[in-house]
């Protein structure tokens, strides 16, 4: 059985006289122009200026981005570990149950390997996404400065992490959720949890892109540098358990456009029983799961119960984006995607989608099955949250 390194490594880390609140910043890929400028605004040295150049910055951002973090490492703004080392990563939030929640994983320097490799694995195809200006900044600064989200198989990794770190720091987002770092740099317990890591595959749960184009830069540096022993053999990555306790997993719903109605709604009849919801609000997704249903949501927000019928789904995944594939895989249509309801029905009101429809989060245990098997789910069938905070740990990646 194929299976990843996973490895310390001497983080680079804020300052103990820095507010993390204003420092750090939600992952890149889900922040607009806007709230990069409002992140920005909170501190000369908010993670944003490194993390997210702006196309209005110009050309040289990239370069500008690396220049700024030099100069920040001279400054001592940021500080790095003396030794290699794990860093656990703690968060306690309510999830959409009113449930307190905590969970722990380990950010180190996760093993890069080939695509369709067994020790690393994507959980669902991507959409295409430009890579380019990850890899650009990756270039300049030979910094990963967000970690991928991985999910290990390896049975027992939770009760290793449970034990505390030395305290690092920590930061509540604008979602209340508390971020807490500990580092851990003891020999014998950085072993031991690279090794239970090592001893099962890794399942790519957030991130995916950002694995592509570690993979892309290590091939590029293999190429220029004639080795395969540098720091871009790895990435960091955030490594929870796969088993339900650590996990808080939402569906990302579905937006139609360019579609024709009257033969969208013909073929989800064929395969659902469509029967009347009424007005659509957040209390809609706890009756699609007494349900076991999907909901249609037309431009008024008003919904329709998607039920699906027993023999229309023969050999598809107990998946709702799956379901959602095969019925409408004869249909001409466009498909984004959204996390929220409330975000649903805006975009409905302003026009920007003629109709949706709401899914039911994945079990934790069809991603366990998906993971053993091997396969993949289709494209954004699984929203992982609480995001992790982008500025906790920083990993510089030496090359020579």
């Amino acid at each position: 059985m194929q299976v990843p390194r996973f490895e310390p490594f001497p983080a680079v880390r804020y300052g103990a006289s820095f507010d993390l609140d204003a420092v750090t910043a939600p992952p890149y890929d889900v922040l607009s122009t806007a709230d990069v400028r409002r992140y920005a605004a909170l501190e000369d040295h908010n993670i944003v200026h490194v993390d997210v150049p702006l196309d209005e910055q110009g050309p040289d951002r990239y370069d500008d981005a690396a220049h700024r973090l030099a100069r920040w490492r001279e400054q001592g703004v940021l500080e790095i570990d003396p030794v290699p080392a794990f860093t656990l990563y703690r968060m306690e939030f309510v999830d959409e149950r009113g449930r307190t929640r905590q969970t722990v994983g380990v950010v180190g320097a996760l093993e890069v390997v080939d695509e369709n490799a067994a020790g690393v694995r994507a959980h669902e195809r991507t959409t295409p996404k430009a890579a380019s200006d990850r890899l650009e900044l990756t270039r300049a600064t030979c910094t990963n400065l967000s970690p991928v989200w991985g999910l290990s198989t390896a049975p027992g990794l939770t009760e290793l992490l449970e034990a505390p770190g030395t305290p690092m720091g920590s930061c509540t987002d604008e979602h209340g959720v508390i971020h807490r770092v500990e580092r851990v740099d003891d020999p014998e317990r950085c072993r031991a949890i690279s090794e239970r890591v090592a001893s099962a595959p890794v399942v790519i749960a957030d991130g995916h892109h950002r694995y592509a184009v570690a993979r892309m830069w290590r091939d590029e540096v293999r190429r220029d540098t004639g080795r395969d022993d540098t720091g871009a053999e790895t990435t960091m990555a955030y490594l929870g358990e796969l088993v339900e306790d650590q996990l808080n997993v939402a569906a990302i719903h579905r937006l139609y456009t360019n579609v024709a109605l009257l033969e969208f709604t013909a073929a989800l009849d064929r395969s659902f029983v469509m029967e009347p919801a009424g007005a659509v609000s957040t209390s809609t997704l706890a009756a699609m799961d007494r349900r076991g249903s999907l909901c249609l949501v037309d431009a008024e927000g008003q919904g329709t119960w998607l039920t699906p019928r027993a023999d229309a789904f023969a050999g598809v995944r107990d998946l709702d984006s799956a379901r959602l594939e095969h019925a409408l895989d004869d249909i001409a249509h466009e498909v984004r995607y959204q996390h929220g309801v409330d975000e649903v029905l805006a975009a409905l009101a302003d026009g920007e989608a003629q109709s949706a429809i709401l899914i039911r989060p994945v079990s934790i245990a069809e991603i366990r099955r998906t993971a053993d098997e091997g396969v993949l789910m289709p494209p954004k069938s699984t929203f992982f949250s609480p995001k992790l905070r982008t500025g906790l740990v920083v990993r510089s990646v030496p090359i020579t």
